[in-house]
């Protein structure tokens, strides 16, 4: 028992306590955050002075990076191999380092992530950059301490000529603390560094019109100054950034977004991959291809989009789901005095130039120590040469040197080291002209002594050779900005990068919908034969069309009582005789279900209501503010439906108004919308007109006075009824005649409640549309047939009809 030593019981609470402090100072202090000075972590210090020490210069020969790691691991880093090899590859990596402190031969990464050759395959140097960091080192400018086995020492910080902790950067995880400094371009933070020794009391927005914001090695954008306001006066902000793009329209008509520079530490290859998993998981639609074509003559990622697609939009969507626009989190947390401190960019750039003092006045003073030595060897000379004969011969008649030494001294009052330097002094500096150079240095170093107390004696003149220093750093070092700092855009609604303008959205009896502007269509007078409004197949027929503008939300509702909603821009722009954009691409309708009913609205608003019509007279009114739901383009139920009804009417009312119905064999009923309750959205609804037999209703509208019922049929038959003929019913009715039924006209294939001022379009079947004024139509009565509004081939037939004012014309 006597052999296990003193026992000291220690509360394991308190251990851990301290134990965890003393580690948590140690990582702080000697592992993850670089110092206010120079910018540096221990590391990158210890790599950069073994490289000074092994001789490892920008104009000397690359050396094997094995080399240069197995000193700093022997000499100053006791750490694994892997952290000093992998902060060396950083080091020479253009893409992280905005100014290069290593200099690498060999393969030392990409931006797609691939790492870099094993150390025994690459060779490395100083950059002529890093060698500046180490001037004067050797002039007692810095504070050296101990290695690691106190065999040796090492500089506590760089004299560091270069402002690096802006310049380069710099991110870490301590412990429960972060630091991560962005890149800076080293023309932009000296001239505010020039900024601040002139006027101390410089502010951050003087400051930024030198040091406009980060100036990252990858290039891209910066969104928006308030991130970087944020970072420079208080130390923490969100930097925005985007990559750089431009879309490029191909000969064929179809666009590409090509990305030329990205976003700081955005890995290449990753963000390649997650845009081809958004296309395969159709978060983003209308990409075609994706390819990198990324040479050594820069960046080129390429992506193709189908020709119907805005590539504004898919750029925005790019930019929300990917890494194309990320965020650059800044803590501007380095090491004051060995404690860390988040600083604001005025302190830190006070810090840099107080450090810079320092080493000037350390540098200065050396000078000055080294030329009193001068000139203290240089006066003992003169004494000599000015008793030349007497001082030879006294050397000559001495046994040693020891002996001639004591003489000298005793005899002229020189001091030891004066006596040396007369010994040593060879023959041929007793020459006359050699004389005279002696007493040529003499002066000059007198001269230069008073210069150096001179500076030592004025701060003035301090900060004037640190200006001067900085001045030449930039001219040698100095490149372009890379980063542009823009207007955040990323805060502007998809909206605002379209054009407003009024469209025409069509929607096939085969659900394919697209818009065109409203101007595409010219006007043409009555029974004209009209102009091809949309290529569709044999089997296909256009079913809806309305006018609305890009920027307003269109509810689609279906057959099957569902409804979705889009904005106008959403739904592709086709050429007037394109069959446009199967909806399933749009919305994810189900197999067998189609759109029925399009309307176009600018609010949920809670004072407006959605009235329904299903094809066997079922009617239903809901509140427009139950169907504003986040899930706009999953569905909600509108309505529930029986088994074999369909919805083919959707209007958007006040609640208060007049409404027709009207059905396929030429019968109309007309009541108030008051006498129909509102309920809720997964709700069947009541009856609204009592059908006759194989009869249908095919349109719905709300009446108001002074209008007229438009009436259209299958033959391009039609005419205009005043409202009055309609006398108001109950719901539920069997209603009364609209138009006369035969086999000239076709059956009917809309109503619509209209004025004189408006305009109508007829489209057929085939695609053919007709456009003209209302007022071209004959006002006749309910019991007739009408009058030819277009012609229509033998194999052709009116299948939709749309009313809109004429201002609507572009």
């Amino acid at each position: 028992m006597g052999n296990l030593g003193k026992v000291i019981p220690v509360k394991l609470e308190e251990e851990m306590k301290t134990s965890y402090i003393d580690y948590a100072m140690s990582v702080i202090v000697t592992r993850a955050l670089p110092d206010v000075r120079d910018g540096l972590k221990p590391v990158h210090r210890r790599i950069l002075y073994a490289m000074q020490e092994a001789g490892m210069a920008s104009n000397k020969p690359y050396k094997k990076s094995a080399r240069i790691v197995g000193e700093v691991l022997g000499k100053y880093h006791p750490h694994g191999d892997t952290s000093v090899y992998e902060t060396i590859v950083r080091m020479a990596q253009n893409f992280s380092y905005r100014y290069m402190l290593a200099d690498g031969h060999g393969n030392f990464g990409s931006v797609d992530g691939d790492s870099a050759a094993a150390m025994r395959y690459t060779e490395v140097r100083m950059s002529k950059i890093a060698e500046i960091m180490l001037s004067d080192i050797d002039k007692d400018t810095v504070d050296f301490m101990p290695n690691y086995d106190e065999s040796l020492k090492e500089p506590t910080v760089l004299p560091s000529k270069m402002p690096n902790l802006l310049v380069n950067g710099s991110a870490g995880i301590a412990v429960g603390m972060a630091t991560n400094i962005p890149p800076h371009n080293l023309g932009e933070v000296i001239d505010g560094i020039l900024m601040m020794i002139d006027n101390p009391d410089v502010t951050i927005a003087e400051l930024m019109t030198a040091i406009k914001g980060p100036d990252f090695p990858t290039g891209g954008l910066i969104m928006g100054t308030e991130g970087i306001i944020s970072a420079y006066t208080t130390g923490r902000g969100a930097v925005k950034m985007r990559a750089c793009t431009h879309i490029e329209e191909k000969p064929n008509g179809k666009s590409r977004i090509i990305v030329t520079e990205l976003p700081y530490q955005v890995n290449k290859a990753r963000l390649v991959e997650k845009i081809a998993q958004l296309v395969r998981d159709k978060t983003i639609e209308g990409i075609t291809g994706l390819n990198d074509e990324s040479d050594r003559n820069g960046m080129s990622v390429v992506i193709d989009l189908r020709r119907d697609i805005n590539p504004d939009v898919i750029l925005n969507q790019l930019y929300r789901h990917t890494q194309l626009q990320d965020t650059f989190g800044v803590i501007m947390l380095a090491l004051v005095d060995g404690h860390p401190r988040i600083l604001t960019l005025t302190q830190i750039l006070n810090y840099y130039i107080k450090h810079q003092e320092s080493v000037v006045r350390r540098r200065t003073q050396f000078d000055l120590d080294k030329a009193k030595a001068r000139a203290h060897i240089l006066e003992g000379l003169t004494i000599a040469l000015e008793n030349l004969d007497a001082v030879i011969s006294t050397i000559r008649n001495s046994r040693t040197a020891d002996i001639a030494k004591e003489s000298l001294t005793a005899n002229y009052g020189l001091s030891d080291k004066q006596a040396q330097a007369i010994l040593d002094l060879r023959l041929q500096r007793l020459t006359g002209l050699e004389q005279e150079k002696i007493e040529e240095e003499y002066k000059q170093v007198l001269q230069t002594i008073e210069e150096l107390k001179d500076i030592l004696a004025d701060e003035q003149k301090i900060l004037n050779i640190i200006k001067e220093e900085l001045i030449e750093v930039k001219h040698k070092f100095n490149d372009k900005r890379r980063t542009q700092i823009t207007q955040d855009l990323s805060e502007i609604n998809l909206a605002d990068l379209i054009a407003e303008e009024d469209i025409v959205v069509t929607m096939t009896h085969n659900n394919y919908v697209k818009r065109q502007p409203v101007a595409v269509y010219r006007s043409q007078k009555r029974g004209g034969r009209g102009v091809t409004g949309m290529g569709t197949k044999e089997e296909d027929f256009v079913e809806n069309m309305i006018i609305t503008s890009t920027h307003r939300k269109i509810l689609f509702f279906t057959n099957r009582g569902r409804v979705y909603q889009l904005m106008g821009y959403e739904i592709p722009e086709s050429g007037r005789t394109a069959k446009g954009t199967a909806v399933i691409n749009l919305l994810p309708v189900e197999p067998g279900e189609k759109i029925t009913a399009v309307i176009p609205i600018d609010t949920f608003d809670d004072h407006k209501y959605l009235f329904m019509t299903t094809k066997n007279g079922i009617i239903k009114k809901t509140v427009l503010s139950e169907y504003d739901t986040a899930r706009k383009k999953t569905g909600l139920i509108a309505l529930s439906l029986d088994d074999d009804d369909e919805l083919i009417a959707v209007k958007l009312t006040d609640g208060d108004r007049q409404v027709i119905l009207g059905t396929k064999k030429g019968y109309a009923i007309s009541f108030k919308e008051s006498d129909v309750r509102s309920m809720g959205r997964n709700t069947r609804g009541v009856k609204g007109i009592s059908l006759r037999p194989d009869d249908a209703v095919i349109g719905m509208d709300n009446v108001h006075s002074g209008a007229e019922v438009l009436t259209v049929t299958q033959n391009g038959y039609g005419k205009r009824t005043p409202v009055t003929e309609y006398r108001r019913q109950t719901r539920g009715g069997k209603g009364i005649i609209n138009i006369k039924v035969t086999a000239k006209t076709g059956e009917v294939i809309g109503i619509k409640v209209v004025r004189q001022d408006q305009e109508f379009m007829l489209i057929t079947n085939e695609g053919i549309v007709i456009r003209s004024e209302i007022n071209g139509i004959s006002v006749i009565s309910r019991n007739t047939q009408g009058v030819k509004l277009m012609k229509t081939e033998a194999n052709d037939s009116v299948a939709a009809m749309a009313v809109f004012d004429s201002e609507n014309d572009a």
